[in-house]
């Protein structure tokens, strides 16, 4: 059984930067697609940035402003946020999709003010 725990969230001005961490309690292999996904309130969940086949993808609200990268030594998963809207507050979700399985982490609050 693997747990992932998101770290990292906060509350933060409009312009600044927070990173993202994602932490599995143990190596997940056969891992096919890996990415944040983020739900406001009253919103449906959307998917923010994901590395899948190699490739990594994002969103056009965020695209050029976050980054997704992995440590594969520390079973992590980063976001590196930048340049923060306050659209951007919302519950930040990591979530891992394997051959055998799909995890989720309990999720993180990030609050960008004006």
């Amino acid at each position: 059984q693997v747990q992932l725990v998101e770290s990292g969230g906060g509350l933060v001005q409009a312009g600044g930067s927070l990173r993202l961490s994602c932490a599995a309690s143990r190596t997940i292999f056969g891992i096919n697609t890996m990415g944040w996904y983020r739900q406001a309130p009253g919103k449906q969940r959307e998917l923010v940035a994901s590395i899948t086949s190699g490739s990594t993808n994002y969103a056009d609200s965020v695209k050029g402003r976050f980054t997704i990268s992995k440590d594969n030594a520390k079973n992590t998963m980063y976001l590196q946020m930048n340049s923060l809207k306050p659209e951007d507050t919302a519950v930040y979700y990591c979530n891992v999709g394997s051959n055998w399985a799909d995890y989720w982490g309990q999720g993180t609050q990030v609050t960008v003010s004006s």
